[in-house]
């Protein structure tokens, strides 16, 4: 019997490729093939039969996010399990996802066998993530090195950050050149082990 399997992508192209393709497999029957959130719920609300596999964008222009949707798709649907495909890689964005009831998390430059694989390995309970996501994740919970120490400016120029300012608001303030703030950004995300602002406010908020 095959596995039912909803996809929920804005771009049309995508979407045709995603669902010509995972519908050509025999594993897969593409029944619900909709271009957002509340498409589906619509559709599910209106008796359509409940998926058992939700491939989903997160970027979802001008209603509800894939993030903010699963949820309620999971309410209509419980028995349900959301992959979500993105061209977002923070590690913020990933932890809201899982958080929220996703189970894999790929990036939409996984190739159309690996994306047919990772819907395979969630229904032998696995959890999948692009090998990218994951490294990002990895660095997202791995402690700072205890030898990581700021010099002084180092820690202005992270202050400024975490306040909100600009690369130039921070040169202003400090009196420096951008290209300058730049480069104690870099040094800061080497000693940190760290490799976007996403991390270093996250860093900062737990220590």
């Amino acid at each position: 019997m095959k596995i039912s399997l909803a996809i929920i992508e804005d771009q049309p192209a995508i979407r045709q490729v995603l669902s010509t393709y995972l519908g050509a497999q025999p594993e897969f029957a593409c029944e619900l093939v909709m271009g957002s959130v509340e498409e589906l719920l619509a559709a599910l609300h209106a008796g359509a039969p409940a998926p058992r596999l939700v491939l989903s964008d997160i970027g979802l222009p001008g209603g509800l996010s894939g993030i903010a949707g699963i949820p309620l798709i999971l309410a209509q649907a419980p028995g349900a399990e959301i992959v979500l495909i993105t061209v977002y890689q923070e590690p913020d964005r990933v932890v809201q996802a899982l958080c929220a009831g996703a189970v894999g998390y790929l990036v939409k430059t996984t190739p159309l066998p690996d994306i047919k694989k990772a819907l395979l390995d969630v229904l032998a309970g696995g959890s999948p993530m692009s090998p990218a996501v994951a490294r990002h994740i990895a660095r997202y919970f791995r402690p700072a090195a205890p030898q990581a120490t700021l010099t002084q400016r180092e820690q202005q120029v992270v202050e400024a950050i975490e306040q909100g300012l600009s690369y130039k608001l921070v040169a202003d303030r400090l009196g420096v050149t951008i290209n300058t703030v730049r480069a104690h950004i870099r040094i800061v995300y080497e000693k940190l082990q760290v490799s976007s602002k996403a991390e270093l406010m996250n860093r900062a908020r737990n220590k």
